[in-house]
């Protein structure tokens, strides 16, 4: 249960324990402390926020019971999904997410259906929930990654850079996990000033998270050893997925700038009148 993490270059090396505790006999891994640790960090930063956003503290807490365990489903289904050839052939393990299993992608992906539903069912901004939502999952995805640390996985090709890591003696590789959580921590920096300064549209923040996250997930799953792929092919799924959020997120934002229409809000609701949608002026924004 022990795995011996090094970055021999730095002259730094540590043995972590996967198994943070036991309670009644049952192991508690620290992977899923770390996840839980994001998680309520992210809620705690949204509920001092989500009133700037035009919501209230109940309607996140509301929302967050819904997002989180079809965030879970769907980060399983995804993974299954793609390593169907393993899973058609062992269906019992198809559930048991305590072996591994769970793609970021699926559980963004899962949260977010689960977040329209609930903003649909009480009448409100699907593109303002998901603004919240992104900055949300930029705290969580990057203190989730440090799971990865400790379980030793989810890093990269061999590399003799400084950030060289090794672990239980193999490698060096590249430390993906560590360059997916600062490229996170610094996209948060930069959507948290964005929402403070100059938020001029509801899914201003969401189309530019889909942009960053996009672009350095496209990057760093290039340098990743335990990639999903579509087939037999070379293709990796989670960079194509990045390569499309993030072009997708650019061309609405760009289109929403130059139109002076919210765009995402129009795509999700073509009914609405267009002067609901009409990008607010500076003196009018809402974080002036």
């Amino acid at each position: 249960m022990e795995n011996v993490i090094a970055f021999p270059a730095l002259g730094w090396s540590v043995t972590v324990n996967r198994v943070a505790l036991t309670v009644l006999g049952k192991d508690i891994y620290w992977y899923g402390v770390i996840i839980a640790a994001g998680f309520l960090l992210a809620a705690l930063y949204c509920s001092r926020r989500i009133e700037q956003f035009g919501f209230t503290r109940d309607m996140l807490f509301d929302a967050l019971l819904v997002a989180l365990p079809s965030a879970i489903v769907c980060a399983r289904l995804y993974y299954v999904v793609w390593e169907w050839g393993y899973y058609s052939q062992h269906p019992g393990e198809i559930i048991a997410i305590w072996k591994g299993g769970l793609a970021i992608y699926g559980g963004v992906i899962g949260a977010l259906l689960a977040v329209s539903v609930y903003a649909k069912a009480k009448r409100l901004s699907i593109p303002g929930t998901f603004d919240v939502a992104a900055l949300g999952l930029l705290i969580g995805q990057s203190i989730g990654r440090w799971g990865n640390f400790i379980n030793g996985e989810a890093h990269g090709t061999i590399t003799d850079t400084l950030l060289g890591m090794t672990v239980n003696g193999e490698g060096p590789f590249h430390p993906t996990f560590l360059y997916e959580s600062v490229w996170n921590i610094v996209g948060f920096v930069v959507l948290h000033i964005l929402s403070k300064r100059c938020y001029r549209f509801k899914g201003q923040i969401f189309l530019s998270y889909l942009i960053w996250y996009g672009a350095g997930r496209a990057w760093i799953e290039g340098l990743r050893t335990d990639s999903l792929y579509v087939g037999s092919t070379d293709i990796r799924i989670s960079q194509v997925v990045a390569v499309v959020s993030c072009l997708v997120g650019a061309v609405l934002l760009v289109l929403s700038l130059r139109r002076g229409v919210d765009t995402l809000t129009q795509l999700i609701n073509p009914h609405a009148d267009a002067r609901a949608v009409r990008i607010e002026t500076k003196k009018e924004t809402q974080n002036p």
